[in-house]
């Protein structure tokens, strides 16, 4: 079959992104759907064909901690002539409760993972954005300390530092780093809009990226990292216990994956999601994010810091520049 339109999702193999593939690709049976991991233990993509009686949904390994991996994907990209990328999701995200963690390129792994990994993948597949591609970068409540969400509370010092914490920095805890790198996903949508609202390119103007909460969701992927305890208490009880949980933490704003992948793909797809651009959303809701996300010279440093040190050439440099 010849597809039109890509999708293209990471994290898409379980929890809130397999949920968010198994709605789009029911929407979309004319676009070739992509999920992307680290691994795909239950065959996420055999799953949701089966499930919809397509064929459309496809897994490709991608390790988001390796830039090499990413350029390669890339590369495989391009060799296997996708479709142009209507919609775009950036959702897949770690955290790492323990000492800090490096990867095989030096950076500090959550960061590395949330951040560096998606903004040299978005960049690299500048060329194939379809006209008016939508861009969705999974965030999370937890960038904002107003939200009290039990985790500490992120703390931007400069993106130097996240990549490389100093003596003193290493030893936050590893959920302030998560907390973190979460402000950073919304620090970076709001440096991606207004280039994106800026460019000379009237297809990259055409581009519109939003930022999502999808809110506490117990049972997914999200501990793996975790000790056994942690892993069972939030994979076995508490997706058990969400309601009494809403009572305890005082929020409403924990949800099956399953409900809230159906928002995911609402925000990536719907025509009424589409009219917004450089917002962030809880849920279906436009909110607003923490007043720290809102500071230019944060995003500035963020987005020059990433071209600077991620982009390995000049035909790299103008793709973060968006002038490819």
């Amino acid at each position: 079959m010849s597809y039109s339109r890509s999708i293209l999702i990471t994290g898409g193999t379980a929890g809130l992104g397999y949920y968010c593939t198994l709605e789009l690709a029911r929407q979309f049976p004319n676009y070739q759907v992509i999920i992307v991991s680290r691994s795909s233990s239950q065959d996420a993509a055999g799953s949701i064909n089966k499930i919809l009686g397509q064929n459309n949904v496809n897994y490709l390994r991608l390790d988001l901690s390796d830039l090499s991996q990413i350029r390669s994907f890339v590369q495989q990209w391009e060799t296997n002539k996708y479709p142009p990328i209507q919609y775009l999701l950036l959702n897949a995200g770690l955290q790492f409760p323990g000492p800090v963690e490096y990867t095989v390129n030096g950076y500090e792994k959550t960061f590395a993972i949330n951040h560096i990994g998606h903004a040299l993948l978005f960049s690299l597949l500048v060329p194939h954005l379809a006209h008016a591609a939508r861009i969705v970068v999974t965030s999370s409540g937890t960038h904002d300390p107003a939200q009290k969400t039990g985790l500490p509370d992120a703390k931007y010092t400069s993106a130097e530092e996240l990549a490389h914490p100093t003596k003193i920095t290493a030893q936050n805890p590893g959920r302030q780093r998560y907390s973190t790198s979460k402000l950073a996903n919304v620090l970076w949508v709001y440096a991606l809009h207004r280039r994106l609202n800026e460019s000379k390119d009237a297809r990259l103007k055409s581009c519109t990226v939003v930022a999502f909460d999808p809110g506490l969701m117990p049972g997914t992927g999200l501990v793996r990292e975790a000790n056994p305890v942690v892993r069972f208490l939030w994979h076995v009880i508490l997706p058990r216990v969400i309601p009494l949980l809403r009572v305890l933490l005082g929020t409403p704003n924990i949800k099956l994956p399953q409900v809230s992948g159906a928002t995911l793909a609402w925000l990536a797809s719907s025509k009424e999601a589409l009219l917004s651009s450089g917002v962030y959303y809880e849920g279906r809701e436009q909110i607003r994010s923490s007043e720290e996300s809102y500071d230019v010279s944060k995003q500035n440093d963020l987005w020059d810091w990433t071209v600077r040190n991620v982009a390995s050439t000049e035909e790299e440099v103008a793709r973060f520049s968006l002038t490819d």
